[in-house]
């Protein structure tokens, strides 16, 4: 026996889809515009996981845009067939879906495949009993949502003419029927899909058919997780999203979203990844049997087996070597603005300032315009409660400033940074808050931005720790010349001030550091000796 302990993948990895190859599970998460992007996860007991590599890197020319951190990567789909792997997802910054594939699935992976007749979003792929390729997507129609079936021919990434609407969803006119997921079980096709959408009114729900090409038959008990009706102040809400495994003990399991609440409805590391058991009554699944919901911890029949690098989310970063397990870029680093020398990380200051206006994600012809790269390298926040630690060495230039910052979206983030007026030098703390009158992927987007410098503190220009501290919604900052000798200079800045729902954003915090010239030409760098996050 082996105790699960959810989430299973903490911290900002949502839309989990998992596979089992003999023994092993390999499960994929969403990066949205985080580099490199689709991370993969490895477990022989379902309870501990070790991330094993990125489908999308540098090696298959990847290429995500860092604009509002809401678009970009979503909702991969990962399979095995015959000898290979297979992820299936869109990638909002050429809004296209693509297909990779590989024979390993820590990598490397093929470049992606444009998938120009998927339309929708969240496509699934499935293997029949016969070998045949199918797949389940997105589809609108008559101005309402279907769920559609293609036959695919894996050999030339191409659909078949004819498309199959199979369903639309359990609840008559349910808002966002998405992220369907096929199964052949017994003498059932079954139809997984999540519905209500990604925030509070999520939920799974599920269909059957004795054909593949439907038309698919709801279950009278739809749905078949949601916390919906748990309210607002349960400590996990947005459950939804979730695909099944059978595991090699003969039992099936599930792995869903949600997310974990922080004093009040307020969800500051995104959506994460969870699992339940699942069992199988009258032909139709039920989860989390005997409570109906997502627990904290399971006890599930296989056997345990700890991996060398399981996850543990405390590191400090070595950068002699500099592991890209725990560290992120956001948007794919074209520009040359970071480089690894004497065990310190130097960051260019880049003329993109860490506040400028959103763009839309469906006005292409203005995003094009925006390719330049912001230079933040940062780590995912998975605990409540955590610190976090830099050493720098920065002398900057009047508009320049580096430190490091706690980013929640574009324009919606608090920066602990270093700056200079005339020949002296500060610790600022700036609130940078985005208000949009309609979300980013909607015509008519526009969004506001005001940014506020909290306290302004006076230090010598000379080399610095810097730290963040956050317990809850609490967030204090420190300077010191050691880590044994650190200094607050503000005390409980409220971390519900940057959360997403006041920018329609599903992503987590990251936490990273940062440089800029604000908007000017610079070749300037901040040097970072010290990189440490610890979860309480």
């Amino acid at each position: 026996m082996v105790k699960v302990q959810n989430p299973i993948i903490p911290g900002f990895y949502p839309d989990p889809s998992i596979c089992r190859v003999g023994d092993d599970y390999y499960l994929a998460c969403s990066s949205f515009e985080l580099f490199p992007g689709v991370p993969i996860f490895h477990s022989r007991d379902l309870a501990n996981w070790e991330k094993i590599g990125h489908a999308l890197t540098g090696n298959n020319n990847f290429y995500v845009r860092a604009n509002s951190y809401t678009g970009g990567v979503m909702a991969p789909t990962i399979r095995y067939h015959e000898g290979y792997f297979y992820i299936i997802v869109m990638n909002y910054s050429i809004n296209q879906n693509i297909l990779l594939k590989s024979e390993n699935p820590s990598g490397p992976w093929s470049k992606p495949y444009l998938l120009t007749d998927v339309p929708g979003i969240d496509a699934s792929l499935f293997f029949d009993d016969d070998n045949q390729a199918y797949i389940v997507g997105t589809i609108e129609n008559d101005g309402k949502r279907y769920i559609y079936l293609n036959r695919f021919n894996i050999d030339t990434m191409t659909c078949s003419d004819e498309r199959h609407l199979i369903w639309d969803s359990a609840l008559r006119s349910a808002k966002a029927p998405e992220a369907p997921h096929l199964y052949k079980k017994d003498d059932y096709y079954y139809l997984i899909i999540a519905e209500g959408g990604t925030e509070f009114y999520h939920a799974v729900s599920v269909a059957r058919s004795k054909t593949i090409d439907g038309w698919y038959e709801g279950y009278e008990g739809n749905p078949i997780l949601t916390h919906r009706h748990l309210g607002k102040k349960a400590s996990i809400t947005n459950v939804g999203h979730a695909d099944f495994v059978s595991a090699s003990d003969g039992n099936w399991y599930a792995v869903m979203l949600g997310s974990r609440t922080i004093e009040g409805y307020n969800k500051n590391m995104g959506r994460e990844s969870f699992l339940c058991p699942v069992i199988w009554e009258d032909g139709w699944p039920l989860l989390s049997p005997m409570t109906g919901k997502l627990e904290w911890e399971y006890e599930i029949g296989l056997r345990e087996e700890k991996l060398e690098r399981s996850l543990s989310n405390d590191f400090d970063v070595d950068f002699s070597t500099f592991d890209w397990n725990n560290l992120v870029f956001w948007g794919t680093p074209y520009q040359e603005f970071w480089e690894l020398n004497e065990n310190a990380l130097k960051l260019k200051c880049l003329p993109r300032s860490l506040g400028r206006p959103i763009r839309s994600l469906i006005d292409d012809e203005l995003n094009a315009q925006y390719f330049d790269n912001i230079a933040v390298i940062g780590c995912r926040q998975c605990h409540i409660n955590y610190s976090l630690l830099c050493k720098m060495d920065f002398s900057p230039q009047e508009s320049e400033s580096a430190g490091l910052v706690i980013l929640q979206g574009n324009n919606h983030h608090y920066r602990l940074e270093k700056i200079r007026e005339g020949n002296y030098f500060y610790l600022q703390i700036v609130l940078c808050v985005t208000d949009v009158a309609v979300p980013i992927y909607m015509p008519g987007f526009s969004s506001q931005t005001i940014e506020t410098v909290l306290i302004k503190h006076p230090i010598h220009n000379e080399e610095i720790y810097l730290k963040i501290y956050q317990k809850g919604q609490n967030i204090s900052f420190y300077e010191g010349k050691s880590c044994e000798q650190m200094k607050c200079i503000l005390e409980n800045a409220d971390g519900r001030d940057i959360l997403p729902k006041s920018i329609d954003g599903m992503t987590g915090v990251i936490l990273g550091m940062f440089a800029t010239a604000n908007g000017m030409k610079s070749d300037n760098q901040a040097v970072f000796k010290v990189f440490s996050y610890k979860g309480e």
